[in-house]
């Protein structure tokens, strides 16, 4: 059986952010989205969120490239003079495992992002991370001790397959074949440390390799190579640029990720694949037993 999870990340960024996810879930394939508690446009994607029932929502942890839910005068080792999280991930990965304090502050500062989501009222779907960081053993032993507290059941497993997502593609085999072999291990640990903390997870996902560009073209791709199990596809669609927008993120096709979730093509594509929509929460509640 192949079941999908379509998500929208960073709910909250911007309202042409929050317009495009309540579209795509309401005109298109969309089921889940994972929100920004900090970001500038959070309250209205709650408002948004808790005027459609039947859309998911989890927690987007945000620890580096954005700005802390604490002070900064809370976490001074976690951000810059303006207030900010390091865009230096490998650096702020160095600081997270080795410096006690660091971790001690990285704690306060999820676990202010956990209360914040369940301040919302919304009942919590899953939780990931901004720029997969809960990949990080650190950031991923913090998330499980601080999630369990909060109710958290499922955590995004950010492991694309080779094959399909190079059959999808038919580009950038060097590339994509070098971050399969470097991130292997990882998620294998990642699988095992989820298995044994009994928190649910996806069984692939993507859009790693094609982060800002899951075209409509892209995504038809993706649906025809889709393997059986659990796959998590995920989109950062907006209906136009915003001030403030993450530099990184100045070259996604934010508005063409939009048109694939609402495309009448990938809606079509779905059905012909016999492909299952769900969200985390429709995931079986006990496959450890």
């Amino acid at each position: 059986m192949k079941r999908l999870i379509v998500t929208a990340d960073d709910f909250g960024a911007s309202l042409p952010v929050n317009e495009a996810i309540e579209q795509a879930h309401q005109n298109g394939i969309l089921t889940t989205a994972s929100l920004m508690v900090g970001a500038a446009a959070a309250l209205d994607a709650v408002e948004r969120s808790k005027r459609m029932s039947s859309l998911k929502v989890g927690l987007h942890v945000v620890l580096v490239c954005g700005r802390p839910l604490l002070p900064p005068a809370r976490i001074p080792d976690l951000v810059d003079n303006q207030g900010n999280f390091s865009t230096q991930l490998a650096r702020a990965g160095i600081n997270f495992f080795f410096r006690p304090k660091v971790r001690r502050q990285l704690e306060a500062e999820i676990r202010a992002q956990f209360a914040a989501f369940h301040n919302t009222g919304l009942m919590l779907d899953h939780v990931n991370a901004h720029n997969h960081m809960h990949v990080h053993p650190t950031v991923l032993s913090l998330i499980l001790k601080v999630g369990r507290e909060y109710g958290a059941r499922a955590v995004r497993l950010p492991r694309e397959p080779l094959l399909s997502s190079w059959r999808a593609a038919r580009n950038a085999l060097p590339r994509r074949l070098v971050s399969s072999l470097l991130l292997s291990p990882w998620m294998s640990l990642m699988k095992w440390r989820l298995k044994k903390a009994r928190m649910l997870h996806n069984d692939y996902i993507f859009g790693m390799n094609d982060t800002g560009h899951m075209t409509e073209q892209r995504v038809l791709g993706l649906l025809a190579h889709l393997p059986h199990g659990v796959s998590e596809m995920y989109f950062h669609p907006a209906l136009e640029a915003w001030d403030c927008m993450d530099p990184g993120m100045t070259h996604y096709e934010h508005q063409a990720e939009f048109q694939a979730l609402v495309s009448p093509m990938v809606a079509r594509s779905v059905r012909q694949h016999q492909i299952e929509k769900i969200s985390f929460g429709d995931l079986p509640a006990n496959p450890f037993s």
